[in-house]
């Protein structure tokens, strides 16, 4: 299954500016710290909520909580989703996210878990 989001920067910027409370309600304290630090702040935030879209689509999620899925950093500093709360075990989900000044995007594809 694939989910694909894509979101205008300013709008993710007027929508934290209107309403500063957004970001706790639907990013981790980590994903906070990461986008918080960064030259545009709003570009790493609209691409983590692409990020988290992509995966509810790829995951076929009717309702879902913000914070129980994460954009992490890999080894490779390459994006990586890790689920939390009631979307454990539900797969494996791969992700591409990018970003320019004006949008950012991302690619969730989910891995099923295979019964061994």
């Amino acid at each position: 299954m694939l989910g694909i989001d894509l979101l205008e920067v300013d709008r993710m910027e007027a929508a934290l500016a209107r309403t500063p409370s957004l970001k706790a309600r639907l990013f981790t304290d980590a994903e906070q710290a990461y986008a918080d630090a960064q030259a545009v702040p709003a570009r790493s935030y609209a691409a983590r909520f692409c990020a988290k879209e992509a995966v509810v689509k790829a995951l076929r999620l009717e309702s879902w909580d913000a914070r129980e899925i994460e954009v992490v950093h890999g080894p490779t500093g390459a994006p990586e989703i890790v689920l939390h709360g009631s979307l454990e075990g539900r797969g494996r989900v791969e992700v591409s996210i990018t970003h320019t000044k004006l949008a950012a995007a991302a690619v969730a594809m989910l891995v099923p878990v295979t019964p061994s």
